[in-house]
Parts: structure tokens; C-alpha cells; sequence
């Protein structure tokens, strides 16, 4: 009877960690970690918002560009984003931070994260706008920062108080990395979630570590679209099906990619002295398993890819793309909603899944941004060029998608 109970209580901590919708995984690594010297921010973002689009925002000291709920028209709040001084911000909601604190005000992190893209353009200057902003903050959550002089760091924040993590100080992030899902380290101990992600999170860097140093490419493919599971020790690579006719439902909670995961963006940053307009957003907007990665960089008039942006509808083209090839993937079954993927409808030996070949559509997108990102840090490209490249990106990804969607 105890054993069953115990069983019970196990089960029920396991869906809450799993049912938050606010649930965000993500990561700071610090310049001295990477492979060129520049630091990276990841966030990959779950939310029950799962239309999300890039937006252009010129209203403040600096031009930015961020990630918005399509059904947010004006922009109020943004949920990750970076502006032409090279600050970049990100935050995941954090459940463990309040002690003995009624406020009722709440859910404002993405209010905030705009007023810092508006008037930051250091780690410090972010400090100071915490320290100044009129209290309650209305917040819970871990935001992290990076900018154009190296700096890099986490502030565990509450509607009265922060706590500063610096991804540089040695004695804080040993390895030059830090990562933060749904609870505080500073926080009530034990309490919050996202326990199992920020495990697997931790085994994917240290492998990562022992072999070489980080780029986004290993945030991109080895962390956002990561199907190990350190809790049960599952690699859904693993015994692919044959084809995909070869049907194989696995049961898919708490991985780092969920089926609440709306949209991953991993921030580039720059070196100490370059220009920070070389600062680049990969973007993945959509399910990160069932979308592609686009480079975007921001530009004197604000041009970004038309697919990421909102079309006539409010809605991102390629959010929706997206949003229809996961419906292939994960689908009701026997009432369970989507807490089954068919895994063979992803990816199987064949190589006919849809991961697999959204892969070889990606593979294109990144080698010419990276042309781009080469040409830009030389000097031989310049705005009109981007745009060129965003033009082709938009033809591109239409053509691939429709025939994924035929």
C-alpha cells in the first residue's frame, strides 16, 4: 500500500513538471567555451502560445527584433530578442523563487524583456534597469543576457530581488556554460520544475566537453532537437522503425524538445571589438523538430524573411508549416492527446521521416547564412545582400514545405 502510494506521489510530480506550459529550456555559454570566441544564448521555448513570429521593433534607444505570440498584433511582449548594441535576452519561468510573497502581479517577464531590448546594451546596464524598475516587478523567472563586450550571466529575479550568475567568473560556470530550465538555483530547494531536462540538459554538455568546444550548431541539433531522456535513460534515435509505414508510438514527456516547445532561438554574439550588427539570431520558428533553422541579422530598414514574420492572418508562414507537419508526428491517440509521437513519421531507417528530410532543406539555409555571416564579418556584404538572402530563403523554404505538406 506504501509502495503504491509512493508510486502515486512520484507520478503526480512528474505531470506537474511535465504539464507546466511556461517551461522553457535554456543556456548561456560564455565566449572562452565556444569555437570562434563568441558567446551563445539558447532558449528553447515551450508555451501553450504555439503561433509564434519574429517582430521589428524601433520604439526605444535601440532597434531590436524579437520573438512575439502571433496573437500579441502590437508587440507588447517579447519572449526572447536581441538589438543593435549586440544585448541579447532570454528568460525561462522559474517556480521556485517566491517566499512568503501574496503579490498578485504576475506574468510580466515578457514586458520586461522589451524594456530591456529597448534601453540595454550591456549585462550591467540590464542590472541596473532590475535595480531601478518600481517594485513588484510582477516576474518569476531566469533571465539570462549576453552583449557585445563579452558578458554573459543569469539573474534569477523576483518581484522584489534578484540573484546575478556570471557565465565568466570561473567559481560560477567552472566550464564556461550554465543552464537554467524551470527552476532558480537561488530558488526554494526542490521545489520549481524541470528537474529531468535540466539533467539531460547537463549530460548533453559535459559529452559535448569532453570532445570539443560549443557552437550553435551543437545547441541547434545537440540540445533543441535532442531525444534522450536522463531520466530513462531513452534515445528515441535509437531501434528507428523501418519506413513509414513501420507505425512505433513512444510515449514523449520531458524531453528538451516537448510537445509545448513553440519556437527555439539561439543568439550569436560577438567578439570583444567587432562590430555588434554581426550579432546573428538563429531562428526556429515552430516545433523545432517538425521546422528549420533561419539566420537573421538586424538591418538599417528592418527587413526580415517573410516567413517568419506575420502574413495576413497574424501568423508566421513557416509557424504554420511547421505547426501542420507536427500534426503528422504527434496525434491523438486513444484520447491521450499528444503525449504519444510516432516516431516513424520523424524519422526511420528509410531516411524518409520528416525530420530527415526538413534536414537536407536546413543544411542549404545554413550554408549560404554562414556565406553571408563570412562575407558580412569581411566587409564585402552589405545590407542589400542580406536581403537578398532573405528573398531566397522565403522562395526556398515555400517550395520545400509545399511539397512536404503535398
Amino acid at each position: 500500500m506504501k509502495k503504491s502510494f509512493v508510486l502515486f506521489i512520484l507520478i503526480s510530480i512528474m505531470w506537474f513538471a511535465s504539464a507546466q506550459v511556461n517551461a522553457c529550456t535554456t543556456c548561456i555559454i560564455a565566449g572562452k567555451a565556444t569555437k570562434d570566441g563568441r558567446p551563445l544564448l539558447l532558449k528553447n521555448r515551450d508555451s501553450d502560445e504555439l503561433q509564434n513570429k519574429l517582430m521589428y521593433f524601433n520604439d526605444g534607444t535601440f532597434p531590436y527584433i524579437g520573438l512575439v505570440n502571433s496573437t500579441d498584433s502590437i508587440g507588447k511582449e517579447v519572449w526572447g530578442g536581441f538589438n543593435t548594441t549586440g544585448f541579447a535576452i532570454i528568460n525561462s519561468a522559474s517556480y521556485n523563487i517566491k517566499r512568503n510573497d501574496t503579490t498578485k502581479l504576475s506574468d510580466r517577464e515578457g514586458e520586461l524583456m522589451k524594456a530591456a531590448l529597448k534601453s540595454c546594451s550591456t549585462v550591467a546596464d540590464f542590472e541596473k534597469l532590475l535595480k531601478e524598475l518600481p517594485k513588484p516587478l510582477g516576474v518569476e523567472a531566469n533571465f539570462g543576457v549576453i552583449d557585445a563586450s563579452g558578458g554573459a550571466a543569469y539573474f534569477e529575479t523576483g518581484n522584489y530581488s534578484y540573484v546575478k550568475y556570471d557565465v565568466n567568473d570561473p567559481v560560477v560556470a567552472p566550464n564556461g556554460y550554465l543552464i537554467r530550465t524551470n527552476y532558480s538555483c537561488s530558488g526554494i530547494e526542490d521545489k520549481g520544475a524541470g528537474y529531468i531536462r535540466y539533467t539531460t540538459a547537463q549530460e548533453l554538455f559535459k559529452e559535448r566537453n569532453n570532445e570539443e568546444k560549443f557552437d550553435y550548431s551543437f545547441l541547434l541539433n545537440g540540445v533543441c532537437r535532442s531525444l534522450k531522456h536522463s531520466l530513462t535513460k531513452t534515445d528515441l534515435t535509437k531501434d528507428l522503425p523501418e519506413n513509414l509505414s513501420d507505425t512505433k508510438y513512444v510515449w514523449f514527456q520531458d524531453y528538451i524538445p516537448r510537445p509545448l516547445s513553440a519556437a527555439a532561438i539561439i543568439f550569436q554574439g560577438v567578439k570583444k571589438g567587432e562590430d555588434p550588427m554581426l550579432s546573428t539570431m538563429w531562428s526556429v520558428i515552430g516545433f523545432p523538430l517538425t521546422s528549420v533553422v533561419v539566420p537573421v541579422w538586424i538591418t538599417k530598414n528592418g527587413s526580415m524573411p517573410q516567413v517568419l514574420v506575420a502574413s495576413k492572418n497574424g501568423n508566421s508562414p513557416l509557424c504554420e508549416m511547421s505547426l501542420k507537419l507536427k500534426a503528422r508526428v504527434l496525434s491523438d491517440f486513444q484520447g491521450r492527446g499528444d503525449k504519444y509521437m510516432d516516431i516513424s513519421k520523424l524519422m526511420n531507417k528509410s531516411g524518409t521521416g520528416i525530420r530527415q528530410k526538413l534536414s537536407k532543406i536546413e543544411k542549404e539555409i545554413i550554408r549560404k547564412g554562414k556565406d553571408n555571416i563570412k562575407a558580412r564579418r569581411n566587409s564585402k556584404i552589405t545590407d542589400a545582400g542580406i536581403e537578398a538572402y532573405y528573398s531566397w530563403v522565403d522562395k526556398y523554404i515555400q517550395e520545400s514545405f509545399k511539397g512536404l505538406l503535398e
